[in-house]
């Protein structure tokens, strides 16, 4: 900085020092905060390396892991709205402004907010003024959650001539017979802890803060209350998903509360997906969880019986049953996972340099680049062109696979991983001559990640009939974040709940004993309903599940 004042100028001096220095505290200060802000970039980047690259009993949880990048986020903002505040108007930075979206979607209500100046009359001539434009700015608001209590009337009416005719409309029927909850709070409560993940005791407690003394054992009352109403609807999407031609199955832990011996024992959840929308099929995606104590061959027989189409899953031995000639019903034909296959080239060469594992890796990475270009074609442009561009390729991999396990020990990994993809070859270019099958298994295994989630934070069902209600549930709401529907999870719930306790009976209470009026109409039963529903498997569709319009459709077929 330029001094104007003369050298004996003792006050400009010091005039100048302060400004230095307040110059280098902020510069110190500035520095300081980067320093530490870039630590904090070093920490996470190591994470990352660790999470991708380390071994295995070191990699990160992915859930953790954005925990800590949520953390390293929050922290940067707050410092940044710290300066912003501390830094004079004049001299404050102007930065782009962060934004990860475009307009706000055009189905949220808008509330408008009109700021008017304090005077419209004009500041020369102080004559009226008119509009001639205006600035609009949307920002997101949210109005936080409340509870209301509905009270319900029933008025009840008498006849001055007739002295016992006493009429009054029907009491509303209830998914919880005599209690205190809405359709709606049952809904919240299972969207909750089903799709986001929350238990049920975290649920009163938060209640509890508002003073609702719900405990959690009410809470389960609700949920299984639920669980068994929209039971039909559960059963009829199965029925659907199994009448397709190709599903995609697969098997994940569900650990359950064994009474008797004080522990835990080990279920499992049995997924069946279908998801036709890579080939541009017009069925919509849906997703069906099944309980069973074990992933023996039994229940395996148990959960596909009777189906014979193709079938997509990984080289579990218990599914090869489905492919025997003598099997009941007919073979089903079966497609292998390569995402399985790759995976054990995937962890030998983790494990350092392993020029074979590379190589397949790359092979098989030219294999998916194909299959990500024709995605979203019909079957038979995609069998075409696997035809004419991947089946060389899958071809000379098996040439050169071949050589390499002749030059390498029998009993080595290389040699395991490469006799498993032998074993399994059949099925595993099998998508070669059906445009309709993918390479992989990974629409199954997404629909695994919630349960898996409901796992940890849940730890374990308390009983084999909660885990068959968490998979009834968990199937509705699954399917509907894969039908991406404009629905919401609770609403859903909520429609097909109110739509079944249509069914129930309902019974009036006008009655006049001069006429002998006492109507009780008989509605029908869940299986009826699940009849009728949509008619034949092929002419319904479980987008319908998830539109609004299911309530009035089955209270039309009931009534």
């Amino acid at each position: 900085m330029p001094i104007d004042a003369s050298s004996d100028d003792l006050d400009s001096l010091r005039e100048l020092v302060a400004q230095l220095s307040s110059e280098r505290d902020a510069a110190l200060a500035e520095c300081k905060r980067v320093m530490e802000q870039n630590d904090r970039l070093r920490h996470l980047l190591q994470q990352l390396r660790r999470a991708q690259f380390g071994r295995k009993s070191e990699r990160l949880d992915p859930e953790q892991l954005q925990l800590a990048i949520e953390d390293l986020e929050t922290a940067v903002a707050a410092e940044d709205a710290e300066q912003d505040k501390t830094a004079p108007i004049e001299e404050a930075p102007k930065k782009k402004r962060k934004t990860n979206r475009g307009s706000l979607p055009a189905h949220l209500p808008r509330v408008h907010i009109t700021l008017a100046p304090d005077s419209t009359a004009c500041p020369c001539c102080h004559g009226v003024m008119h509009v001639i434009g205006e600035e609009t700015a949307e920002r997101l608001d949210k109005i936080p959650a409340q509870y209301q209590v509905i009270v319900t009337h029933r008025p009840k009416y008498g006849c001055r001539a007739c002295e016992g005719a006493i009429v009054q409309a029907p009491a509303q029927e209830r998914l919880i017979k005599g209690g205190i909850p809405t359709e709606n709070l049952v809904a919240d409560v299972v969207v909750d802890k089903y799709a986001w993940h929350k238990p049920l005791y975290r649920q009163a407690q938060i209640m509890r803060l508002q003073g609702l003394p719900v405990d959690r054992s009410t809470l389960a009352g609700w949920v299984g209350a639920a669980a068994a109403e929209i039971k039909p609807v559960y059963l009829r999407m199965k029925e659907i998903v199994l009448a397709s031609a190709k599903i995609v199955v697969d098997e994940t832990r569900a650990p359950v509360l064994d009474p008797g011996r004080g522990r835990t024992k080990t279920g499992y959840f049995w997924a069946i997906s279908r998801d036709d929308r890579p080939w541009g099929g017009l069925d919509p995606p849906a997703v069906v969880y099944t309980y069973a104590p074990g992933r023996g061959g039994e229940h395996c027989t148990a959960l596909l019986a009777g189906y014979t189409g193709i079938v997509h899953c990984d080289g579990y031995t218990v599914y090869k049953q489905l492919a025997d000639p003598q099997r009941d019903g007919g073979p089903a034909t079966l497609a292998f996972c390569w995402t399985h296959w790759r995976r054990g080239f995937v962890e030998i060469e983790e494990g350092g340099p392993a020029p074979i594992a590379h190589e397949a890796l790359e092979r098989i990475a030219a294999l998916y680049a194909i299959e990500n270009r024709i995605r979203g074609r019909s079957a038979d442009e995609r069998r075409a062109i696997r035809q004419t561009q991947t089946r060389p390729l899958v071809e000379a991999l098996k040439t050169w696979l071949e050589n390499r396990l002749a030059a390498v020990s029998d009993k080595s990994t290389i040699a395991e991983v490469i006799r498993y993809g032998f074993n399994h070859w059949q099925g595993l270019v099998r998508f070669l001559d059906d445009g309709r099958i993918e390479m992989d298994t990974n629409s199954v295994e997404r629909a695994m990640r919630p349960i898996a989630l409901n796992r940890r934070n849940s730890l374990f069902a308390g009983h084999d009939q909660g885990a068959v209600n968490w998979a009834c549930i968990a199937s509705l709401i699954e399917t509907a974040k894969l039908l991406k529907t404009s629905t919401p999870n609770r609403t859903l719930l909520i429609s097909s709940a109110n739509s079944l306790m249509v069914g129930r009976w309902r019974r009036s209470t006008n009655y006049c004993p001069g006429h002998g009026l006492n109507t009780a109409k008989p509605a029908l039963r869940h299986d009826q309903i699940c009849h009728q529903f949509g008619g034949s498997a092929s002419e319904i569709s479980c987008a319908s599940l998830a539109s609004a319009k299911t309530s009035s459709r089955i209270t039309r077929i009931v009534t």
